[in-house]
């Protein structure tokens, strides 16, 4: 009984260690692959320092970025901090 009494809290830091570090970091992980996922040409866009664009094209490590009528950019993929989904009219149910 004594053994486990020593045991107890290094079992308990082990536990809020796993829990305050090892998930967080492991959702982060997993939106980072899904933003990843869903880089397309034409999908809109926002890079780590607020710059919005659209993806021209998507490569291995690299992707181009149109940000301007005749000014497109590469950047690396991983700076994609978010895809942004396409804004749906509410329908009014009212006719013109």
């Amino acid at each position: 009984m004594e053994n486990f009494s020593v045991l107890l809290p290094l079992l308990l830091i082990i536990l809020a260690f796993f829990f305050l570090v090892l998930r967080p970091a492991r959702a982060r992980q997993q939106e980072f692959l899904k933003v990843q996922g869903e880089l397309a040409p034409g999908a809109r866009v926002m890079i780590a320092s607020g710059i919005f664009g659209d993806i021209v094209s998507v490569g291995d490590e690299t992707i181009e970025l149109r940000v301007a009528a005749n000014t497109v950019v590469t950047v690396k993929r991983q700076a994609v901090a978010q895809v942004i989904q396409p804004e749906v009219a509410p329908e009014t149910g009212v006719e013109d």
